[in-house]
């Protein structure tokens, strides 16, 4: 219930001008999100980097319906590929294909990401497609098995949700073209119909996802804090005899430090998907709706900073 209503309140463009006029909001979602400017972000992959921990750079900000506005978003990522590269980061960049323009026209879109794709086929940066609720979820998959990943090949990749029923076949498909795939459970609120909505039947589909992933996919991105399926990975790379070189974990910026420095340190690869920008409200809300517990912990860890740095 409380999930339903954060990821309600995701799409309240009117609670967001609320509460980000006050300072403790920002403090919550400092968290989660790296900053409301790319010096911010450069700075948090920065810190990772020194821990050995590689990143993925997400310009926060989706659903653009006028053409100046997508265009302005390609620039800007663009432009985190030039400060990635300036700053020879271990970094890649995430994008949403609605922050492309896949709202306002398909070619729109596909115009878009040839740009941002060709400029991070220059700079030898890897570029994900972050796929987001189930009504995108078809075309996402069509626009880069047909026009983008034959074009550009792995310079770029794409997300699987486990939630989604359809999964199974998708991530076949992906195999056979060797695209990469990142593997997560999903964060959006999806009817019965398309996706399953038991924990367990989520995280079910999830496991049997990355083995296929794991033993015959292109480098996959294990996308889970979840301890027992990290548990399951490790198991099953064990019993294969599979590389570690051959797989990454990832997880979220702000999300199990501590899991994420102790893969790291037993010579796992380790990414962390770091966010920034001013559209970081919708992104808090899914986060937080993912594991509502999290609102006590941070809620918590924000009040204490305050109190001791008085």
């Amino acid at each position: 219930m409380i999930g339903n209503t954060l990821l309600w309140l995701s799409e309240r463009q009117g609670v967001f001008e609320f509460i980000k006029r006050h300072g403790f909001s920002k403090k919550l979602a400092a968290r989660f999100v790296a900053g409301e400017t790319l010096d911010g972000a450069i700075a948090a992959v920065r810190s990772l980097n020194a821990h050995g921990i590689s990143a993925s750079l997400d310009l926060l900000g989706e659903s653009v319906c006028d053409e100046r506005q997508a265009e302005s978003a390609r620039d800007e990522v663009i432009g985190v590929l030039d400060r990635i590269a300036a700053a020879q980061l271990d970094a890649n960049v995430s994008v949403k294909l609605t922050q492309m323009g896949l709202d306002i026209d398909s070619e729109v879109c596909v115009r878009n990401m040839c740009d941002v794709l060709s400029s991070a086929r220059q700079h030898g940066i890897f570029v994900r497609i972050d796929m987001e609720g189930s009504t995108y979820t078809e075309r996402t998959l069509r626009l880069f098995s047909e026009r983008l990943h034959p074009e550009f090949g792995d310079v770029t990749g794409v997300v699987i949700q486990s939630y989604m029923r359809r999964s199974a076949g998708d991530v076949d498909e992906l195999i056979e073209m060797q695209a990469r795939v990142r593997l997560c459970k999903g964060a959006y609120a999806e009817p019965k119909e398309v996706a399953f909505q038991d924990r367990g039947e989520v995280s079910r589909s999830f496991a049997t996802l990355l083995e296929r992933l794991v033993e015959r996919g292109n480098y996959p991105g294990i996308a889970t804090h979840d301890d027992v399926l990290i548990d399951h990975t490790l198991a099953f790379v064990e019993r294969k005899q599979i590389p570690s070189e051959r797989f990454e974990f990832q997880m979220l910026y702000g999300v199990r430090r501590d899991l994420q420095d102790r893969l790291r340190r037993q010579g796992f690869n380790m990414r962390v998907y770091v966010p920034f920008g001013t559209q970081w409200y919708p992104y808090l809300m899914r986060r937080l709706a993912e594991r509502p517990a999290n609102i006590a912990f941070i809620t918590m860890s924000v009040l204490k900073e305050a109190m001791f740095s008085k």
